[in-house]
């Protein structure tokens, strides 16, 4: 049950309203304060859980989050229970809700989170890619300049990575991560997750480019991009940083075993040796 003088954020379902848990439920019937990104979408879910509140609803979104962070905060003094859901999945994760916890914990109040459906781990665990490591970079910029500007710095990620993507625009992202990534890194796009009509797509970033380009792209979308394989490394390339941490004043030997503990496969004393030799 929810706590008074405690923000709550709330996991929607991302698709299917029976994804919705029992605390959602029970949260959404005992909340003073529904701070909402679309109180339609909001009164849409309410009527297919069958749930009836009798707290405030508030519009809440990216367009008015930072002045109404205060009218929650007031909430919370006035020992109110209240709650924010976004149109899917959770709060804060590429959704409104970060000014509010972090207004919130500031001020002194407690922060409590209902977990739920995840478009990010649906898609991961979907996507037939390693899921051991990943991470998530969100919605890369529009335009494509811009585009392939912040996709450079992941070529070498070796983790793999999550995106989320407007339908209209994945296939220029697409073509776009061929282009940075190479035509043959691994992918998949996942849309309309957990909906009637769910598909999940996978192949090269090249195949996937063309599969969006020649076709209609509808719904919410999630593309796994896999990581870039580790570059192995000689220990002859790294001769010069060792030699570079001896010339600054540091014992060979422990030169030698610093190297070598940042690279999988070349050991300190093959390090070691080479680095004699070119003394």
């Amino acid at each position: 049950m929810l706590e008074p003088g405690v923000l709550t954020l709330a996991a929607t379902p991302i698709g299917d309203p029976l994804d919705a848990s029992v605390r959602l439920m029970r949260a959404l019937g005992a909340a003073d304060l529904i701070a909402a990104e679309d109180t339609r979408r909001l009164a849409r879910l309410l009527r297919e859980l069958e749930v009836e509140t009798t707290g405030r609803v508030l519009s809440y979104h990216e367009h008015n989050e930072a002045e109404r962070t205060g009218t929650l905060l007031e909430a919370l003094g006035a020992g109110q229970r209240v709650l924010i859901v976004t149109d899917a999945g959770m709060p804060v994760v590429s959704d409104p809700g970060f000014r509010a916890v972090r207004a919130a914990t500031d001020a002194g109040y407690r922060v409590s989170v209902i977990p739920g459906p995840s478009a990010v781990l649906t898609a991961l665990a979907a996507s037939g890619i390693a899921p051991d490591r990943f991470t998530f970079e969100g919605f890369p910029p529009r335009r494509e300049g811009r585009r392939a500007t912040a996709l450079e710095p992941l070529v070498g990620e070796q983790r793999t990575m999550v995106f989320f993507e407007s339908p209209r625009r994945t296939a220029a992202t697409l073509a776009s991560m061929a282009e940075v990534f190479g035509p043959d890194r691994r992918g998949a796009v996942a849309r309309e997750l957990t909906k009637t009509h769910e598909e999940i797509v996978r192949g090269t970033l090249a195949e996937l480019a063309v599969w969006a380009q020649e076709g209609e792209v509808l719904g919410e979308v999630v593309l796994v991009v896999a990581g870039a394989e580790p570059v192995a490394v000689r220990a002859e390339d790294l001769v010069g940083q060792v030699l570079d941490r001896v010339e600054a004043g540091e014992r060979l030997k422990s030169a030698a075993k610093e190297v070598a503990r940042g690279h999988a496969g070349v050991g300190a004393s093959e390090l070691y040796d080479l680095a004699l030799e070119k003394r």
